[in-house]
C-alpha cells in the first residue's frame, strides 16, 4: 500500500505476512481503522527508572534487574502499537533482541546499536566521575584517536549490532559539554563510517550543534538523532545526503514541562530551558525544507519518560512542526521504516510483515488517537497486545 490510504478494506495475512491489500465490504476490526505497526526510532532499552544521572550510577550496576524491567517495557510499546523500534545505545539491547526474535519474551522487533561511542568530556563521558571509571564502562565506552574509534566499530560489528552510534555533540544531560560544541574530528567520525559501511550497517549521531551535525553529514553518517540546533547549511546538507532526520522532541518536551520534578540537576534543566524553543524551530524548519523526518522519542523509562506513551512525538509534530496527522503517522512508519536494515517493516505491502495497529478512532483526523483509542496490535500476524 505504500503511502496510500485504503478505506472500507481488506487485509490478507498468510505466514505473518502481508499478501494483499485492497477494497473489501467485510473487515476483522469493521469501523476501526488499522495502519503499520508504529516505529520508534530512537529509544533506550536500559531498564532505567530514574532521571537524575547520579542515580544511573547504582541502576547500572543493576544489570538483571534492568534486563527485567526491559522486558516489562518490551510489552508495553507492543501495547502502545509500536511493533519495531531502535534502540540507540543499551548494553541489554542485544540480549533483548535476540530473545524476542526467539520467541522466549513479547516485544517489538528490536534494532540495536549496543553501547555507543563518546570521546573523553563529550556527551556520556559521565563528567562527574574518576575517568578510569568510566573509561569502558556504562553509559557509553570513550574512544579518541582514529584507531580507538576503528577499533570500537569493529568491537560492535562482532557483536552483531544493526547500527553503529556515535556522540557528535554536547548534550542536555551531560554535566560539562554544550549541545552546540562538536565532538570527535573527522576523521574519527570517518573511521566509524567505514567500517561500518563496510559490512552494510548504518550510523547514527546524537548531533545537536549545527557544526557537529555537519560534520557528521559530511562524513557519511545516516542519521542525525535530535537535530536542535540546525542552520540552514546543516539542512542543505540533510537533503543532499539524503539523510534521516530523527527530531525526539517528547524528551526535550517532557524535561522542560516536568524534568525538575523527576530529579533531574539543575545543569539539565538550565541547558533544556535554553534550548528547546531552539529545538522546535529547527524541526519546523527541517520539515518546511523537505527533510526526511522519522519519529523518535529518546525514551529511557522512568516515569518522566516511560515507554508506552512514546505516540507523543507524533502528536508534537502536528502541534509544533505543522505537519498533518497523515504526515505524523507516516513518519513513524514507512519513514522510520529507513532507518532499519529490513525493508519489510512499516507499510502494508505484499510480503511485509504482518505488524498492524486497529484504532477505534480515526488518527488521520486526530493523531492523539495513537494514545488512547489503540484496540489491538498484530506482530507478525498474531495478537500482541
Amino acid at each position: 500500500m505504500g503511502n496510500g490510504t485504503v478505506r472500507d478494506g481488506r487485509i490478507v495475512i498468510d505466514d505473518g505476512r502481508v499478501r494483499d491489500v485492497g477494497p473489501a465490504e467485510r473487515v476483522d476490526h469493521s469501523g476501526e481503522f488499522v495502519l503499520p505497526g508504529l516505529i520508534d526510532a530512537h529509544i533506550h532499552m536500559s531498564g532505567m527508572r530514574q532521571m537524575d544521572p547520579f542515580s544511573w550510577l547504582t541502576e547500572l550496576e543493576q544489570e538483571s534487574l534492568r534486563a527485567a524491567r526491559a522486558t516489562v517495557d518490551c510489552q508495553d510499546l507492543l501495547a502502545a502499537g509500536f511493533t519495531t523500534v531502535r534502540d540507540l545505545s543499551s548494553k541489554i539491547g542485544l540480549g533483548l533482541r535476540d530473545a524476542i526474535a526467539e520467541g522466549e519474551i513479547p516485544g517489538p522487533r528490536l534494532y540495536t546499536s549496543g553501547l555507543a561511542f563518546s570521546q573523553t568530556a563529550g556527551h556520556s563521558d559521565t563528567h562527574y566521575l574518576p575517568h578510569r571509571w568510566i573509561e569502558d564502562q556504562d553509559p557509553c565506552p570513550i574512544v579518541d584517536g582514529e584507531t580507538a574509534c576503528r577499533r570500537g566499530a569493529r568491537a560492535r560489528i562482532r557483536q552483531g549490532v544493526d547500527v553503529v552510534k556515535i556522540m557528535a555533540t554536547g548534550g542536555v544531560l551531560s554535566e560539562k559539554d554544550d549541545p552546540r560544541h562538536s565532538h570527535f574530528t573527522d576523521a574519527e567520525i570517518r573511521a566509524f563510517v567505514e567500517e561500518a559501511h563496510r559490512v552494510n550497517v548504518p550510523v547514527a549521531a546524537h548531533a545537536q550543534g549545527a557544526r557537529g551535525i555537519k560534520d557528521a553529514l559530511r562524513n557519511g553518517v545516516d542519521t542525525i538523532e535530535h537535530g536542535v540546533y540546525l542552520d540552514e547549511e546543516a539542512i542543505e546538507l540533510l537533503l543532499d545526503r539524503d539523510a534521516i532526520l530523527v527530531p525526539t522532541l517528547a524528551i526535550i518536551t517532557r524535561l522542560y514541562e516536568h524534568g525538575e520534578e523527576h530529579g533531574i540537576p539543575p545543569w539539565a534543566v538550565r541547558k533544556t530551558e535554553a534550548s528547546r524553543d531552539d529545538h522546535v524551530a529547527s524541526i519546523r524548519a527541517a520539515y518546511d525544507a523537505g527533510v526526511t523526518i522519522a519519529a523518535g522519542t529518546d525514551f529511557i523509562g522512568p516515569d518522566l519518560v516511560p515507554h508506552g506513551e512514546n505516540a507523543e512525538e507524533l502528536e508534537l509534530y502536528v502541534e509544533e512542526v505543522g505537519m498533518d496527522p497523515i504526515e505524523a503517522i507516516h513518519a513513524a512508519t514507512g519513514v522510520a521504516a529507513g532507518t532499519v536494515p529490513d525493508d519489510d517493516v512499516g507499510t502494508l505491502t505484499p510480503g511485509d510483515h504482518a505488524d498492524l495497529v486497529a484504532v477505534s478512532a480515526d488518527p488521520t483526523t486526530d493523531v492523539r488517537a495513537l494514545r488512547t483509542d489503540i484496540d489491538a496490535v498484530y506482530k507478525g500476524g498474531r495478537r500482541a497486545d
